[in-house]
């Protein structure tokens, strides 16, 4: 397990402004892969545990790079995955939907969690029951003024908006208010991973670390 609180790994997500999603039908190359984004600038990494040996993944990753890159596992429906993946390495857990007994898995070993919610009753529910970031999932269905509208009377929430993200958009995500973004296909490109275009995966990631401190300094 790594040494970074719970709090820290928060810190260092939102110090970023972007976590990476690696979701993929094999874990071949998930190394090269971990390390090209870390290359670009991001080096918050989100393992999804829909991808084929996703802990093993982690444990090797949390060996190789150690505090270098905060590892993460997403899509983590039940408390007992949650257990697993942080004994693998895991400091964040990151999940799609709101379950309470992941989120006191996670403050049992001190470690940051990012519920799924779209409401504004689920964020706030999320938020009550100690949600370190409430990830809002799916951000391409409401766009960056509905995380405006929310945080307008929930100013406290830390929102960090998932799927549909990209360069493109990442920004207006920052300026309505979120406190990252989080992207994955828009990202980690199925094809440049499969060819091994590592360079092009760095470049990626580059551009959308410079999204974020551009719409950070507006």
């Amino acid at each position: 397990m790594g040494s970074q609180s719970r709090s820290d790994a928060a810190r260092r997500i939102t110090t970023t402004g972007v976590v990476a999603i690696v979701r993929m039908d094999d874990a071949g190359g998930l190394g090269h892969v971990a390390r090209a984004i870390k290359d670009g600038g991001i080096d918050a990494i989100e393992f999804t545990m829909t991808t084929p040996g996703a802990l093993r993944i982690i444990e090797q990753c949390a060996a190789e790079f150690g505090d270098e890159v905060l590892l993460g596992a997403g899509t983590v429906l039940d408390p007992e995955t949650a257990r697993a993946a942080i004994l693998a390495g895991a400091r964040f857990l990151v999940m799609p939907t709101l379950n309470q007994a992941v989120i006191a898995m996670a403050h049992r070993y001190d470690v940051a969690v990012l519920p799924g919610a779209l409401t504004p009753t689920e964020m706030l529910t999320a938020w009550e029951h100690g949600a370190d970031l409430v990830k809002l999932f799916p951000a391409t269905a409401v766009g960056p003024q509905y995380v405006k509208d929310v945080l307008a009377p929930l100013p406290y929430l830390r929102l960090v908006p998932v799927g549909g993200v990209s360069r493109e958009n990442a920004g207006a995500f920052i300026r309505a208010g979120a406190a990252a973004v989080a992207i994955g296909s828009n990202l980690v490109d199925r094809k440049l991973v499969k060819s091994g275009d590592w360079p092009a995966l760095t470049a990626r990631a580059r551009g959308i670390i410079d999204a974020v401190r551009e719409a950070r300094r507006a």
